[in-house]
């Protein structure tokens, strides 16, 4: 790409711009045309500021060796073809306005101005709205070109050319990374990079702008009138400390020498104030008096968080089909989760050559017919938008998926596929469990009617003595997460002390709670007010709907982790109408404490749920970071060999005949859609005899409970496979078969 370089440091010099050249020449040795425009002398602290009536007179600079103040200036143009920089008398702006409409259009279009890198900091809006460098890269986005301000942040003035070299090849990086995916809510970038040894260990991270301001009253010092002005260089080098060979680059011919007066045209300025119809501009027209109430900061945009993750420079791209084109892709990338939102940044870049352009709304497409990806959240996202347009919007939900989201009706939507389908895998490895409604503990036996199952357990657990083998069986809220409400029980009187307890702490007015609506149109929960059943003194909506599932006894147990009762978390994708994979990828979740049977203890008051509850969420932070493993990374010696493969293959098989049910036989509760894609987190307990049981599935599954250790390579190349086998193929763009997540299941539905 064409870069346009500029600062407010001015030319190369170890006093008062140390770090340009190392930057120019690492852009150059990476195969980038690089241009430079810099201020002929130091410019710092005049933001986007243009000299009014100043005519602004060019010298010509060759740069010598990195570090060296061995730089030749000319008042003319160098004729030997080689390297040549542009100097300005003027400022940062003005020299981003030469570079890019006047001195370098024999090397084409400039893709991105890059400012800097200055020397020092330029963080907090103090600084930010002073800073030349910022100004510099202002003065592009006001032209319609990328802007970057790139700032190093050093600790010491000896300079250590390792050390900013490690700097300059980072940021030629980033910049690069940034300018490929570059949003078009983005005008320009501030870019901080510390001056250490190592940097490029240390994270990118998204960050907001201190909103700060002067505190201590005027900037200026009184002086005698006699005192003389001193170097700019000099009072710099104060303010801050207070507070190799060229590259590749393009030849340059023999050029004209021009003089450049201030002279903007306003014809387009008087055009887009007759076209708005409104606005300061357009009220003046009019002869009104205006009031524009402005906030002088930075705001920096709130949707981009979290890490930046560099790309892997050996990461094979997704590449064109050949009968795709090489338009740009829109992409509405807002996940509720700053540990997924990088995650999915990094996956989209594997879509290039195509230029995926971000946007912080869907009213911000060019047009309604773009190629659009809505990766948000679930209430977020314009589904009207999808069904108007289903060959060029993609979106990563399904509008109604509830057939498996919510316990109880993943329940009848097994028990319903059973019915015509009696020799499924479904039989072997899902308990039937008894699912019912309940408003208040007094009715808990009329709730109980129609479960037949249940009642006919617990009335023989009734005839077992205390030495005898009981079924117990685990009580669920039918849209509960986190572990929320879960309880044992093995009597009718254990299972009425529960819902007593929970009815203690209801507040008496009318005992009423939120609880999640099941609406026709969403899966998302509404507030209307309805029940009673609430834990402690919380609301909680999702009491009032539950299922009742014998309790699998005994689990597999690993002695390497403290023979602890452990649930597998795998990642499902669905695709369209419908294609089901299976991410290879898998965690297996521990429960903090060592398992114990539950006919072991003396009575439910005794039940440690420490040891049967898997779920991180239940568990505090001092055991969470023992508790997430990788699947295939567990250390299962003294178990049957290959168990891992067998249970993997039965994962597989279970996912893609649940998925089939759900699609055939609950077509109101699971609404497929061709332009359409959705991840599910999917939990699996496997048993002594290593039968894996399916016991839940989850929307919009909790990725954090992965860990740090395990973000990249688990969540991280779970995205990169989602945006393979769903995004890639919906836009054209080729695809290949993946082991990492194989196909399980292809149900053709008639829906394209």
């Amino acid at each position: 790409m064409h870069v346009l370089v500029v600062n407010d440091d001015g030319p190369p010099s170890n006093q008062s711009s140390p770090y340009v050249h190392s930057l120019v020449s690492t852009l150059q040795d990476a195969g980038h045309v690089v241009s430079v425009v810099l201020p002929h002398v130091q410019r710092s602290w005049i933001g986007k500021a243009h000299i009014v009536g100043q005519t602004l007179t060019p010298t010509y600079f060759r740069p010598g060796s990195i570090l060296k103040d061995d730089g030749i200036t000319s008042d003319r143009p160098f004729d030997d073809g080689g390297e040549e920089w542009i100097l300005i008398d003027g400022t940062p702006a003005s020299c981003a306005q030469i570079g890019l409409h006047h001195v370098f259009k024999d090397r084409g279009l400039i893709d991105v101005v890059v400012s800097g890198p200055n020397y020092g900091r330029n963080t907090t809006a103090v600084f930010a709205l002073s800073s030349g460098t910022i100004g510099g890269a202002m003065e592009a986005a006001m032209n319609g070109v990328k802007g970057i301000a790139l700032s190093y942040a050093f600790d010491s003035r000896e300079h250590d050319l390792e050390v900013i070299s490690e700097a300059s090849k980072l940021s030629t990086r980033l910049i690069e990374k940034l300018v490929k995916q570059w949003p078009d809510d983005v005008h320009l970038y501030s870019i901080n990079v510390p001056l250490h040894k190592g940097v490029t260990n240390n994270k990118i991270v998204y960050t907001e702008m201190i909103q700060n301001r002067w505190t201590g009253g005027s900037s200026f010092t009184e002086l005698p009138e006699e005192a003389d002005d001193n170097n700019p260089n000099e009072e710099e080098r104060i303010i801050r400390e207070t507070g190799a060979v060229n590259g590749n680059g393009a030849k340059v011919t023999r050029r004209a020498h021009r003089k450049f007066k201030w002279s903007p045209n306003f014809t387009g300025v008087r055009k887009s104030v007759l076209d708005a119809g409104k606005g300061d501009g357009w009220e003046v027209l009019q002869g009104n008096v205006t009031v524009t109430p402005l906030v002088a900061n930075f705001w920096h945009l709130p949707h981009y968080t979290g890490e930046i993750k560099l790309d892997d420079i050996t990461a094979n791209p997704i590449d064109h089909a050949e009968n795709a084109t090489a338009a740009s892709i829109y992409a509405l990338v807002d996940y509720p989760d700053a540990y997924v939102q990088p995650l999915i940044l990094a996956s989209l870049s594997q879509l290039r050559p195509t230029t995926v352009k971000l946007l912080s709304s869907i009213s911000h497409l060019p047009h309604p017919q773009d190629p659009v990806l809505q990766f948000t959240a679930y209430e977020a996202i314009d589904f009207e938008h999808a069904m108007h347009h289903p060959q060029t919007s993609l979106v990563c939900a399904y509008v109604i998926r509830k057939a498996f989201v919510r316990k109880h009706f993943l329940s009848n939507t097994v028990s319903t596929w059973l019915v015509k389908h009696p020799e499924s895998i479904l039989a072997k490895h899902f308990k039937p469990s008894a699912h019912f409604e309940l408003d208040y503990a007094e009715f808990l036996d009329e709730a109980l009617v129609d479960a037949w199952d249940l009642n006919e357990s617990l009335a023989e657990n009734e005839q077992k003595d205390s030495t005898q083998q009981k079924q117990w069986w685990i009580l669920k809220p039918g849209m509960s997460d986190g572990g929320n409400g879960i309880r044992l029980f093995s009597s009718l009187e254990e299972l009425q002390a529960i819902f007593e307890e929970w009815e203690e702490g209801a507040p008496d007015d009318d005992h009423d709670t939120d609880e999640p609506a099941d609406g026709d149109l969403s899966d998302s929960p509404s507030t209307s007010k309805r029940g009673s059943i609430t834990k402690g003194n919380a609301m909680t909506s999702q009491l009032r709907h539950f299922i009742a599932q014998p309790y699998i006894d005994l689990p597999l147990l690993l002695e390497s982790y403290g023979n602890r009762k452990f649930h597998i978390r795998a990642y499902v994708l669905a695709v369209g109408a419908l294609k089901v994979y299976v991410y290879r990828e898998m965690l297996a979740l521990f429960a903090a404490k060592e398992y114990q049977t539950p006919a072991s203890t003396t009575g439910p008051d005794m039940l440690d749920l420490a040891q049967h509850l898997t779920n991180t969420c239940f568990q505090d932070e001092a055991t969470k970071e023992s508790s997430v493993y990788r699947y295939w990374d567990l250390n299962s010696s003294g178990v049957r060999p290959n168990w891992g493969e067998d249970v993997f293959r039965q994962i597989c098989d279970i996912t893609g005949e649940v998925f089939e049910a759900a699609a055939r036989e609950q077509m109101i509760h699971f609404q497929t859609l061709p332009n359409a894609f959705e991840i599910f987190g999917v939990d699996f307990l496997v048993d002594s005899d290593y039968n894996a049981w399916l016991l839940e599935l989850n929307a919009y599954p909790d990725f954090k409970q992965t860990g740090r250790h395990l973000q990249d390579a688990v969540v991280g190349g779970l995205f990169k496979e989602v945006t393979k086998n769903a995004v890639a193929p919906f836009f054209g763009l080729a695809s290949s078969g993946s082991m990492q997540m194989p196909l399980v299941r292809s149900v053709n539905l008639g829906r394209g």
